[in-house]
């Protein structure tokens, strides 16, 4: 009970962060918010099975593209409904089809994933709507956006809080460790990665879909930008993957290092964040969490 309290008190005092900063502040808010969705939601399904997916950017884009088309026709909601459906089917599809493979196999697909939907994108927009990039109508304020992040970011770690404690959890913990092992002892192990792959990527969906109005315009580089995958993986390792809360401790310094790094350095922002992800894989490969437990764990 303490800790759902501390919790709602958490939240309360992030739900004030519009009031109490200008447009920078809430600008750099929203980036953090975004981020721990993203990385909170690649971690409840890579953390478990261990198995590293580039395929976040597929489904931001998804989400960020179903905005454009949909935001001006349809009402909030009924854009976010939709968002979450194709991002699911989308999934499970590609959950279905792939996660039978395992290792370097399924990074490689999975970062294919993601440049292979940029290119049906991209197509599509050339020959059939005639144009490379929409524009995004809605009347959301970045306050708005922040909130629904927030209330988005709550959701992804109660989830996460709830699967931790469930068959499903443990099962996929099992897969983690030694995935023949878990077969043999009765677990599906392929219905068990599809569902949690499909939850995860909704939660991407959906944070693609809210961010999409910060842009105004939208194009397939944009929105299927490739570094907004290796950013949340590099995010997720520097906090730690093996807890819930971990990601987080990545994504707060990262989100400042980079916002710095891309003000001071816009040209060679890509070989920096590349010597970061490097730095972090090297110096803390269990992240910032497996490293204090490491410290409080060593004896006197």
């Amino acid at each position: 009970m303490s800790w759902a309290l501390a919790g709602a008190v958490g939240v309360a005092i992030l739900a004030g962060v519009p009031f109490l900063f200008g447009d920078y502040g809430l600008s750099l808010a929203i980036n953090i918010m975004s981020y721990t969705v993203l990385a909170t939601a690649w971690s409840l399904f890579s953390g478990p099975t261990r198995y590293v997916s580039l395929a976040t950017v597929a489904f931001f884009g998804i989400g960020a593209y179903t905005t454009a088309v949909f935001a001006e026709s349809l009402p909030w909601l009924a854009v976010l409904a939709i968002a979450t459906v194709v991002g699911l089917v989308v999934a499970v599809i590609v959950g279905l089809a792939t996660l039978r493979l395992s290792g370097v196999y399924f990074v490689i697909f999975s970062f294919g994933l993601a440049e292979l939907v940029r290119q049906l994108v991209t197509w599509w927009e050339v020959n059939k709507t005639r144009t490379l990039g929409r524009y995004v109508f809605t009347d959301i304020t970045a306050a708005q956006i922040y909130w629904q992040l927030l209330a988005l970011a709550v959701l992804v770690f109660v989830v996460g809080f709830l699967i931790g404690r469930s068959r499903l959890g443990l099962a996929l913990r099992a897969i983690g460790d030694d995935e023949t092992v878990a077969r043999h002892t009765g677990i599906d192990a392929t219905r068990a990665k599809v569902a949690l792959f499909a939850l995860s990527t909704v939660f991407m969906t959906l944070t693609g879909a809210i961010m999409a109005p910060r842009w105004t315009y939208i194009d397939p580089a944009i929105a299927f930008n490739p570094v907004v995958s290796f950013t949340v993986l590099i995010m997720a390792l520097l906090g730690g993957v093996h807890r819930l809360y971990g990601p987080v401790l990545g994504v707060v310094p990262l989100a400042l290092l980079f916002e710095f790094l891309l003000a001071r350095f816009p040209n060679h922002f890509s070989i920096m964040v590349g010597l970061v992800f490097i730095l972090i894989v090297y110096a803390i490969p269990r992240g910032i969490v497996g490293l204090v437990e490491q410290t409080v764990r060593r004896p006197a």
